[in-house]
């Protein structure tokens, strides 16, 4: 599925739309580029109006950091095989990588010094790694009355 939105994206400002199957060679940096990059996950075929925002500013944070940060679209029908694994849990979201691992999610839409701000600290090369799903926060046991 393409929109006129990922168009934009792909084709005037040249990011490349990635899929389940070429994430990971996406995410290995070929020999001069940073290691980091910028994944955004739109929730294309939901009517979310933060997607288009975020899809602007989507070029300007990768101009503003410009030889430290790549970016990519996730095709929208990889979204659902790739969230759980960059921890996404709300579209639109903007996911930034350290090689093959995320160290930071940006659900929704900032302002603009937020964005610059979050991602300066996700650029950090001591910025942790996000850990996997951990299960619920909150389980239920029922027990059985006598």
């Amino acid at each position: 599925m393409t929109t006129p939105l990922l168009n934009a994206l792909t084709g005037r400002h040249g990011l490349p739309l990635v899929d389940a199957e070429n994430i990971d060679a996406f995410l290995a940096p070929a020999q001069g580029e940073c290691s980091h990059t910028l994944l955004f996950f739109p929730g294309v075929g939901a009517n979310r109006p933060e997607t288009s925002d975020v899809a602007v500013i989507v070029p300007e944070i990768l101009q503003a950091f410009a030889g430290r940060l790549r970016g990519a679209v996730i095709a929208p029908e990889a979204e659902q095989k790739l969230k759980a694994r960059f921890q996404v849990f709300v579209f639109p979201s903007l996911v930034v990588t350290r090689g093959f691992d995320p160290v930071g999610v940006l659900p929704k839409i900032y302002d603009w010094s937020e964005y610059r701000e979050k991602i300066e600290i996700f650029l950090d090369p001591g910025a942790p790694v996000l850990s996997g799903p951990k299960g619920p926060k909150v389980e239920f046991t029922h027990s059985q009355g006598a």
